[in-house]
């Protein structure tokens, strides 16, 4: 893997410990978890002992205080990973539920749940998307109201991921009549009234718990309102400049392990009197798509730099995730189709791959919407 510019010799230490992380307690162990459909809470709490959980949040809650960049980091090492379901069950964790604690919450919010984020002892989830709401935000139907000293919540959330083994959610609802009028809350597991009506079973990312959630009549204290009431739209888009670096580099994470075992593997397959890296169309396939990657990484780099330069940046976050999460697809559909009769066998990395990368271009804005993002902002 080549260096980029924005990278220190302790982004290399950071990657090195997720490497053996990897190779250590996920490899041998995640095709078991594909059957059980979860990722095993101890293996999260070796995570975050090994302070791998709060990277970037403050020191005094166990975080590593870490930036925009060392974050990008942690995630495109963590992506090195054939195990999809694994690796978005950490990144939800970690760069898609929890930073909402970290932006809008109060010191007291933060010290009561924040040391159990970052030790792996609270997984957390987030409650956005709705049946007839994915990535028009604003479409969201679920609502809160105020009685005296408690918020009152209703409503049905879907396709949220650690929906059904996470400790903490952080759930948006509309609290006003605007459009736009929304809050987030901080809904504890066990809290009266919520469940987990079921849980999905995917195509793809196999070992993480995907459920749709049931509010009803769910009565919270006041206190657990989290940042500003009917201001919950902002802080949603603002956290998903992280949600989508984070996913872009997922995306060029297996963009760049499918490449290395599709290489590996035509340069020893025998066909045709010779190997299929002979082939002069395989190889020039393979030439062109590994330029994207690296060229889609080198972009997706300065997007995390420019995060940490206080830039504004939405236009070129959208670019990415509709950049990346098309190319992932390319690259790894015309990988499996040079493994030939393997490429559809499961359990075959290539394969696992191949049904897992298909999300990419769907969660956490498809690609339609980031260029319509895009398109309105020249």
């Amino acid at each position: 893997m080549n260096a980029t510019i924005y990278e220190t010799p302790e982004h290399e230490l950071l990657r090195d410990q997720i490497a053996r992380f990897i190779a250590k307690e996920v490899e041998p162990h995640a095709a078991a978890w594909e059957e059980t459909g979860m990722v095993p809470r101890d293996v999260l709490r070796r995570m975050g002992q090994a302070g791998l959980l709060g990277l970037m949040y403050e020191g005094q809650y166990g975080g590593g205080e870490g930036d925009a960049l060392t974050n990008l980091v942690f995630a495109e090492a963590l992506s090195q990973s054939t195990f999809a379901g694994f690796i978005i069950t950490v990144l939800v964790h970690t760069d898609m539920a929890s930073p909402h604690l970290h932006h809008a919450g109060t010191p007291a919010q933060k010290a009561r749940y924040l040391p159990g984020v970052t030790s792996g002892e609270l997984i957390t989830a987030v409650g956005i998307s709705e049946p007839g709401a994915g990535s028009d935000v604003a479409g969201i139907r679920t609502h809160a109201r105020r009685e005296g000293d408690e918020w009152v919540i209703n409503g049905t959330k879907m396709f949220i991921t650690n929906g059904v083994h996470a400790n903490l959610y952080f759930v948006a609802a509309k609290t006003g009549p605007g459009r736009r009028d929304m809050s987030i809350f901080i809904v504890e597991k066990g809290t009266p009234g919520f469940s987990v009506g079921r849980a999905l079973k995917k195509t793809g990312w196999l070992s993480s718990d995907t459920a749709e959630l049931i509010f009803d009549n769910v009565r919270i204290p006041a206190g657990n309102l989290l940042g500003e009431e009917n201001k919950g739209f902002y802080s949603v888009m603002q956290n998903f400049q992280t949600e989508r670096i984070a996913l872009g580099a997922m995306a060029v994470g297996h963009c760049m392990r499918a490449l290395e075992i599709t290489l590996d593997y035509v340069k020893q397959r025998q066909a045709f009197g010779g190997t299929l890296w002979d082939q002069q169309t395989i190889r020039q396939r393979l030439s062109m798509l590994d330029a994207k990657t690296r060229a889609a990484r080198q972009f997706m780099y300065h997007c995390a730099w420019s995060v940490t330069q206080g830039h504004d940046i939405v236009q070129e976050v959208s670019m990415l995730k509709a950049l990346t999460g098309e190319l992932v697809n390319e690259v790894v559909q015309t990988c499996q189709q040079f493994h030939g009769g393997m490429g559809f066998i499961r359990e075959t990395a290539i394969e696992r791959l191949w049904r897992d990368a298909r999300v990419l271009a769907i969660g956490g804005g498809a690609t339609e919407v980031m260029l319509e993002e895009v398109a309105k902002r020249y």
